[in-house]
């Protein structure tokens, strides 16, 4: 699991090859801590196909900024540089998957 920030963005997200996708959250939240255990299952099951990591919105407000976060957990997925998907609160890793899947080629 990766951690992004303003510094590693745009070339670990951005530029990537492949399907990116990013949690973004914050310490304090919840529903963040919540959804953690899902998204470490995420990472590990779709090593091969997928990057994910998490962006600390307290820590990166540039990028909540950015991408409109004004709610979390927001998981975006990005692909080619854009956000292809959005999905805003906690959601189990069945919907999550099912996101992830309409994206992969």
């Amino acid at each position: 699991m990766l951690n992004f920030d303003q510094s590693n963005f745009k070339t670990d997200v951005l530029s990537a090859k492949n399907l990116v996708l990013v949690d973004f959250w914050a310490p304090w939240c919840g529903p963040c801590k919540m959804l953690a255990p899902v998204i470490e299952e995420i990472a590990e099951d779709y090593s091969e196909k997928l990057s994910v990591g998490k962006v600390n919105i307290d820590d990166n407000q540039e990028l909540a900024e950015k991408y409109e976060i004004v709610s979390i957990p927001t998981v975006c997925l990005f692909q080619n540089g854009q956000v292809v998907s959005q999905i805003v609160g906690f959601r189990s890793k069945k919907e999550l998957v099912a996101e992830i899947n309409k994206h992969l080629s």
